[in-house]
C-alpha cells in the first residue's frame, strides 16, 4: 500500500431546504391530508451556486439589509417581527409579495440551480415503505438527491436548513446509508469517491438557505394549488423535479421534469389515495 499522501478533495457546498410537511395523521390516526395547514406532498430541494459562496452570501445579506431599511416594506408585520428578533431573513411562505419580488428577481439573475425530489403523501405507501415514520420518509427523499453525487470525487458539504426532528443527525445518516444502497444497485460501490458531510444550520444565520426555500416553495405551489406564476418565473433555475411516487409515470421517466419538460397545472395533486 502506498504511503504517498492522498490528494485532498475539492470542497463544494450545496444548500438544502424542504417544502410542505411530513404530517399524515391527526388525533386517533385519522388521515388529515389536504386539511388546513397540512400539505398533500413533501419535497426537498438542493441548490448549487456557481462562483464564490462568500460573495453570493454577501449579496443576499445586502438584500436583507435593504429590506430592513426600506420604509415601504419594513413595517409589514412579518418583516418587523424578524427584524425585532435579530434581523430580517427571507422566508417564502411568510414573506409579503413586495418582499418576495426582491429575492425572486435576484435569483433570476444569479447563476444557481436546484434539484428537487417531491414525495406524494400516500398513507398506504407511508405505512409500508416508511413504517409510518416521518423521519424515514424524509431520509428516503434525501437519499435520491444524494445517490448521484457519490462518485464526483468531492467533499460535499450539505448545508441543511434546521427543521425540527427530521434534520437530526441520525436521520441524515440514514439518508446517506440509503443513498449508498441505491448507488450500489447500479454501480460498483468501490467507485464511490465523494465524502459527504452535513452542516445543519439555522436559516437566520445562513442567508443562502433562503434560495432552496424560495425555489422549493414555487414547486410546492404547483403540486398543492396548480399555481404556475412563481415556478414559471424561475423555472430555468430548477434543473430537475422528480415526482418520486408517481408510479403511473415511471415508464420512460415521465415523472422527471426539467426546464425543457416543465411542470404544468396538471401536476396539481388531487385528494390522496389510501
Amino acid at each position: 500500500m502506498s504511503n504517498e499522501p492522498q490528494p485532498s478533495l475539492e470542497k463544494v457546498h450545496r444548500f438544502l431546504d424542504e417544502a410542505g410537511d411530513t404530517t399524515f395523521f391527526g388525533k386517533g390516526r385519522v388521515p388529515i391530508l389536504g386539511q388546513e395547514g397540512v400539505s398533500l406532498s413533501f419535497g426537498l430541494g438542493m441548490v448549487k451556486f456557481a462562483g464564490s459562496i462568500v460573495a453570493i452570501r454577501q449579496q443576499v445579506q445586502e438584500l436583507c439589509r435593504e429590506v430592513e431599511a426600506d420604509d415601504y416594506v419594513n413595517r409589514i408585520p412579518s418583516v418587523a417581527k424578524r427584524v425585532q428578533s435579530g434581523g430580517f431573513f427571507f422566508h417564502a411562505k411568510d414573506d409579503a409579495p413586495e418582499v418576495r419580488e426582491r429575492l425572486f428577481k435576484w435569483i433570476r439573475q444569479t447563476d444557481c440551480s436546484m434539484e428537487m425530489v417531491v414525495g406524494r403523501k400516500i398513507p398506504g405507501l407511508f405505512a409500508k415503505k416508511h413504517h409510518g415514520r416521518d423521519f424515514e420518509f424524509y431520509a428516503d427523499l434525501l437519499s435520491h438527491l444524494l445517490k448521484n453525487k457519490l462518485r464526483l470525487g468531492q467533499r460535499l458539504v450539505i448545508n441543511v436548513a434546521e427543521r425540527g426532528k427530521t434534520t437530526r443527525n441520525h436521520v441524515l445518516e440514514l439518508a446517506m446509508s440509503k443513498a449508498r444502497e441505491r448507488f450500489a444497485k447500479q454501480h460498483d460501490p468501490l467507485v464511490i469517491s465523494s465524502e459527504v458531510v452535513f452542516n445543519v444550520q439555522n436559516p437566520r444565520t445562513e442567508p443562502l438557505l433562503c434560495v432552496p426555500d424560495y425555489l422549493a416553495w414555487t414547486v410546492q405551489r404547483v403540486f398543492e394549488r396548480g399555481e404556475m406564476r412563481y415556478y414559471n418565473y424561475v423555472r430555468e433555475h430548477i434543473s430537475l423535479v422528480v415526482d418520486l411516487y408517481d408510479s403511473g409515470k415511471y415508464e420512460h421517466s415521465r415523472n422527471y421534469y426539467t426546464p425543457k419538460r416543465p411542470l404544468t397545472p396538471e401536476n396539481k395533486l388531487g385528494p390522496p389515495m389510501s
